[in-house]
């Protein structure tokens, strides 16, 4: 990332959560931010929140399991900036939690086509853009479950995996250019969803919401959920020029969780 005020960054699923935490602090620091989210409310509502009068900051809805929606966002990019300096791919969903033997594929295919397939749709698009900056960057929101097995949630877990895989071979592809790519892999996040995740854990197994907590915590050296804007920071730091001889890499933050 250039001088903050320079900057020109994407955020995918930026209208809560992590995305909407990088999205906010880039913004804090001057950056011009695109936020994309597949429901124009809730993205238009994170815009308010960000402040909409400010001029560098701009929602474009956009879903990523669809080729023409990519393409509209990477002319709305052309026209309005010629150029794209950060990526932050960070759409994605959980799926069910079932055992892999009574996985729907159905939906095993929706969380492929989410988690993995769309982050490869919006960075091929964006690299020709990502081509003309003097600092180009893209950060791939992986998890604890692309460092580990994640029972009864195989697509999530095998998607996270493949994110590892895909980001290094951007890294690999893309160095000539100057371009880094990384992956981010969070532990337990706090927020909404992490609380869907504990109630699929307690249902399939029997236990209670808070049997099941007390387990994820006790997989971790520090006993605290992850707060997104920890996750944020890291986000920035990665498309900071301080991380300009960081490529390639997967960085968790997960309190030192040994297991997802």
């Amino acid at each position: 990332m250039n001088s903050s005020k320079e900057t020109i960054a994407l955020v995918t699923g930026a209208n809560r959560g992590i995305g909407f935490e990088i999205a906010r602090q880039l913004v804090s620091r001057g950056a011009t931010v695109i936020l994309t989210s597949r429901n124009p409310d809730a993205g238009k509502a994170a815009l308010e929140k960000l402040g909409a009068t400010k001029l560098n900051v701009q929602f474009h809805a956009l879903n990523v399991t669809e080729t023409a929606s990519i393409v509209a966002l990477r002319q709305f990019v052309e026209k309005t900036y010629g150029r794209l300096d950060v990526l932050i791919n960070n759409a994605g969903i959980a799926g069910l939690t079932l055992p892999i033997s009574d996985y729907p594929p159905d939906d095993w295919d929706k969380v492929v086509a989410v988690n993995l397939t769309a982050m490869f749709d919006v960075s091929r698009l964006a690299i020709p853009h990502l081509k003309k900056s003097k600092a180009g960057c893209i950060i791939n929101m992986s998890s604890i479950a692309g460092r580990y097995g994640f029972p009864n949630r195989s697509p999530y877990a095998a998607t996270k995996w493949g994110v590892i895989g895909f980001t290094k071979t951007l890294a690999m592809e893309l160095g000539e250019w100057g371009i880094r790519a990384n992956a981010i892999a969070p532990g337990a996040v706090e927020g909404d969803r992490i609380v869907r995740v504990f109630q699929g854990r307690a249902q399939i197994s029997g236990r209670s919401l808070e049997e099941v907590k007390a387990d994820a915590l006790a997989a971790a050296s520090i006993k605290a959920m992850v707060d997104p804007k920890d996750i944020a920071q890291l986000a920035v730091f990665l498309a900071s020029d301080a991380a300009k001889a960081v490529s390639g890499q997967v960085i968790p933050i997960d309190n030192d969780r040994q297991k997802a």
